[in-house]
């Protein structure tokens, strides 16, 4: 099965962790209500696909984004943009191995009535820091994305990788959205709404996680929403544990509260383990419920794991994520597969009401499936929610060998990679987004799907480099991240 560089369960070393740059595993972090992506107004979300490793001007792994944007056709279907670091008034120029891109989050960060997007660029050298990164606000207006702003790193010298992991909310209630964004050390910088393209924000504070401390890469993901239903975002971190050195290191989450004075590490609780999650009202309750994917296999020390991955979604109240939990895998009655070593069901997850009831809907990626003999092709499951939770029955399977789906199973294309709920055709009905950052050696594809009312439609339109505007040259990964 094909993973995103760095993502392991235990580790030896803090090298072992790291191993490359892209330690993300870029998880479609929800938006807080109201902060969705409708980036030019027109009342179709639209939505943001990376490609972290795209050539851009001959400058390897300079890395690009491209919006699809939103109408009654779907995303994609009418116009779509590609902005790198060389695209007018974008901060910065176009280098080798900056990765623009590598994560991304919409948001009204201006409070201008249009959806911006922070894109992080965790490769970037910042002078004669190597690696230090950099987070850039893209703009929205009535012609969509244009121009950015450099977002102020206030420690550069004590970190890198500075953006690798970006999340918007509003997370001391005050109605502005806010911005997290985490580094390679274990403190997420929280920037207060009230930004201006000039470059200055409403106020600034950092929270120390409760995961351990290792050097290289602390924090993989950051996934915000609002568990306990009081108007102010929460934080779910995803990081490590154990011992001080980080010589045995195990994955683990904690959900951080939001409060009138925004994120606070006081009131923490531990969660179950697994690097993808979102946020959502599964059982219609009125409260977040968290779906955490962990697409270990049995016998890894991290609890909810099961041979093949499993999801863990652990239901909001009033208190927060104490409502109970249930685990999910392809051995769950109603869910299509079943548990085989490396499947990888889990290594993506996206919540969103698909038919319009009221119920968070659930699709889990599976990028390391095999499907008649083909090895990786990857399939996506799609699961309902109701009120009890979520109901196995009635379970879609989603695959390129599935009449309907562009493209074919082929060997190493992990479909389902990626995976993103949201509404794009303005019908109150969520759509599906499905990267394919490893499709044709890792030029990567994207394939879209729009919701039928009731379900899933089949009927996909692909997206490949061509229509995105963007080089061949390298491994792309186009599909690397979707997000709106």
């Amino acid at each position: 099965m094909h993973k995103k560089i760095g993502i392991t369960l235990a580790t030896a070393t803090a090298a072992a962790l790291t191993g490359g740059l892209l330690v993300v595993p870029a998880g479609p972090a929800a938006a807080a209500p109201g902060l969705d992506g409708d980036f030019n107004g027109d009342g179709y979300r639209d939505v943001a696909v990376t490609a972290p490793l795209a050539t851009v001007d001959g400058k390897n792994a300079a890395g690009a984004v491209t919006i699809l944007y939103g109408s009654p056709d779907g995303a994609g279907a009418s116009r779509i943009q590609s902005l790198t670091q060389n695209s007018a008034g974008v901060p910065g120029a176009a280098e080798k191995d900056d990765q623009f891109g590598s994560h991304t989050a919409p948001g009204d960060f201006n409070g201008d009535g249009y959806a911006d997007l922070a894109v992080g660029a965790p490769g970037e050298d910042a002078g004669s820091d190597t690696n230090g990164g950099t987070v850039v606000i893209l703009w929205g207006g009535s012609g969509g994305l244009s121009g950015g702003t450099t977002v102020s790193d206030p420690s550069r010298s004590s970190h890198d990788w500075f953006g690798q992991v970006v999340a918007a909310g509003d997370y001391d209630g005050d109605g502005r959205a806010d911005l997290a964004i985490a580094s390679d050390i274990n403190k997420v910088d929280i920037y207060r709404g009230g930004f201006t393209r000039t470059g200055s924000t409403g106020g600034r504070y950092a929270v120390t996680a409760p995961v351990l401390k290792v050097k290289g890469i602390d924090i993989y993901n950051l996934t915000p929403g609002d568990i306990d239903s009081d108007g102010r975002t929460d934080l779910v971190v995803d990081g490590y544990e154990g011992d001080s050195d980080g010589e045995y290191s195990y994955n683990a989450n904690y959900w951080l509260p939001g409060s009138s004075s925004g994120t606070t590490a006081s009131g923490a609780r531990k969660l179950p383990a697994g690097i993808i999650s979102d946020i959502g009202d599964v059982n219609g309750d009125g409260y977040g419920d968290i779906v955490i994917g962990n697409q270990w296999d049995a016998g890894a020390n991290s609890a909810g794991a099961a041979k093949g991955g499993a999801v863990e979604i652990v239901y909001g109240t009033s208190y927060g994520p104490d409502g109970g939990a249930e685990t999910i895998s392809q051995n769950t009655a109603g869910v299509p597969g079943s548990n085989e070593t490396g499947d990888g069901f889990g290594y993506e997850v996206s919540l969103g009401d698909i038919n319009g009831d009221g119920h968070d809907d659930l699709v889990v990626g599976s990028p390391g499936e095999d499907l008649d003999g083909v090895e990786d092709a990857g399939m996506v499951s799609v699961i309902y929610g109701f009120s009890g939770g979520l109901s196995e029955t009635g379970t879609q399977a989603l695959d390129q060998g599935a009449p309907g789906v562009p493209g074919n199973n082929e060997k190493g294309d992990s479909f389902g990679g990626e995976v993103l709920l949201s509404d794009v055709t303005g019908d109150g009905k969520a759509d599906l987004t499905v990267g394919v950052p490893w499709e044709n050696s890792s030029n990567g594809y994207a394939v879209v799907f729009e919701s039928d009312g009731s379900k899933i439609d089949t009927a996909g339109r692909g997206i490949g480099l061509t229509r995105a505007g963007l080089s061949s040259a390298g491994y792309p990964l186009f599909g690397f991240h979707v997000n709106g």
